[in-house]
């Protein structure tokens, strides 16, 4: 018998099968087709949602591939290089202080500080700026100047003084010189040039100080008149020392010639090898050049 006609008799044979059955019988078996035409059709529907999500991929990395992806700038300001110029941290606006190399959150916090009636008197007071490293502040001291009108009031209140003799209160003339080591705020006025104002900066700067070794820190002073200079001699300097190996952390930075950083990398260093000997042991830290060494040599003991 061909193969066509065995096949469509078996089909025929089947199909009367099927109406030899009780209907119990012809129910399930409708049922199991039906069953298995369901689980074909979702198999063929899977397939194509897989196939049509795997060209989706591949034409995304495609297009990745071939146009690349643009890269978004954490800040799409450009970078400035730091600037330098003299500023006064009392008075500086934002723009200033950004172009002097700080960053936002630093202006921020000058703000607030200044906000809360703070105020830089000395240019050391700059240095416990959050987040300020060491260099940046060896960086920006030479350009800080405060203006004197943010310093103390009391610089300004006359003294209660005895009565001073009529020629006490002469200008000293040209070739006569006074003790700028021992020196009062009564004996600097006499100097050509210096009021009350500045006889009375000088007198705070030198107990700052410890007193004064040299004519020469008088430039120390914002604006000090040069041609004042003339009159100061140093005869018997005695400065006040300071124990490098007993003083804390907040007493060492009080010195004019001592910034924080330099306080702290002294506490530091006596923390983790023990007392100082002489200022070389100081000589190999980054926070002291040669020339922080040499100053401040006539106002340390150890």
């Amino acid at each position: 018998m061909p193969a066509a006609t065995w096949r469509d008799s078996w089909y025929a044979m089947l199909f009367r099968h099927f109406f030899y059955m009780n209907k119990a019988d012809r129910q399930t078996v409708v049922a199991l087709l039906s069953v298995g035409l369901l689980l074909v059709l979702l198999i063929g529907l899977l397939d194509g949602t897989e196939e049509a999500e795997t060209a989706k991929m591949n034409d995304s990395i495609a297009k990745d591939t071939l146009v690349p992806t643009p890269v978004m700038a954490y800040d799409a300001t450009p970078t400035r290089q730091p600037e330098r110029f003299a500023f006064d941290p009392n008075t500086a606006d934002s723009i200033q202080l950004l172009r002097l190399g700080l960053s936002p959150h630093q202006v921020r916090s000058i703000y607030r500080y200044r906000a809360r009636g703070g105020i830089y008197q000395h240019k050391e007071d700059f240095a416990r700026l959050y987040g300020l490293t060491a260099k940046q502040y060896r960086e920006l001291e030479p350009y800080i100047r405060i203006s004197p009108d943010y310093l103390p009031a009391a610089m300004l209140v006359r003294e209660v003084e005895k009565p001073l003799r009529r020629d006490t209160l002469h200008k000293l003339q040209e070739g006569m010189t006074i003790d700028l080591a021992t020196a009062d705020t009564s004996l600097l006025r006499r100097v050509p040039g210096i009021g009350s104002y500045y006889a009375r900066r000088i007198a705070d700067y030198g107990r700052r100080l410890g007193g004064y070794v040299s004519v020469d820190q008088l430039d120390e002073i914002d604006d000090f008149p040069q041609e004042a200079k003339q009159y100061f001699v140093i005869e018997d300097a005695q400065p006040l020392r300071l124990s490098l190996n007993r003083l804390s952390l907040n007493e060492l930075k009080r010195h004019p010639y001592i910034n924080y950083y330099q306080a702290r990398a002294i506490v530091e260093y006596r923390r983790l090898h023990g007392s100082l000997t002489s200022l070389e042991d100081l000589r190999l830290l980054r926070d002291f050049r040669p020339e922080d060494l040499d100053r401040l040599a006539p106002y340390v003991e150890f």
